[in-house]
């Protein structure tokens, strides 16, 4: 192994670092009026695509709301209090899983006939599409805080109806949804407390 790798591997980031994408970053409920440049989410998918995935499955797709026409049509899947903050966000990300995603697995893992293994066990691409998707759509919130970018994660929506409107032919369905832009500092609520070390892990 060069002395390189062995650099870059020993290399912790720094401080601000770990406060933009952890300790200082916020779920954000109000958004300040400025556009998200199209770039800055291809700039966010660029990084959370190299996140893994079983298999390299990579089954997240994301289908991003910015017209007030598109957001219309979401609306009425909402919850009652996601309503407004997601008209407001400049973005609205569809965390969505592709039931079919195992037809690229030749292309994603040439080096074992993987797809083999899903077709016909609909159970089994579910399980994985839908755990493998949370994981990507998490490493994309994180992409998107490190490139600037705010995020409002949510989960109350109506995902049948979700699916009706954006994904009538059934191939693609919801995870979760989130919006992104550039966050309200000044309305952010008092941060809630998280669990200690000792109350969430075991080390056996």
């Amino acid at each position: 192994m060069s002395e390189t790798k062995d650099a870059a591997q020993s290399i912790k980031v720094s401080h601000d670092t770990l406060n933009q994408l952890f300790r200082q970053a916020r779920t954000h409920n109000a958004w300040l009026p400025k556009r998200v440049p199209v770039e800055a989410l291809r700039e966010a998918y660029e990084l959370a695509r190299w996140g893994p995935t079983s298999a390299n499955s990579s089954p997240a797709r994301f289908v991003f709301l910015e017209s007030e026409a598109a957001k219309a049509r979401l609306v009425p899947a909402l919850a009652p209090l996601n309503v407004e903050k997601t008209k407001a966000a400049p973005v609205t990300a569809i965390v969505a899983w592709d039931t079919e995603f195992h037809e690229k697995l030749p292309k994603l893992f040439p080096h074992a006939d993987m797809r083999s293994y899903f077709v016909g066990k609909p159970a089994l691409i579910e399980e994985t599409a839908f755990r493998n998707s949370s994981l990507q759509g998490a490493y994309f919130m994180l992409a998107a805080r490190a490139v600037g970018l705010d995020c409002g994660p949510m989960s109350g929506f109506d995902a049948a109806k979700v699916n009706a409107e954006f994904f009538p032919d059934g191939k693609w369905k919801v995870n979760f949804l989130c919006n992104l832009g550039y966050g309200d500092h000044s309305k952010l609520f008092p941060r809630s407390p998280r669990l200690e070390f000792e109350e969430a892990c075991r080390v056996l």
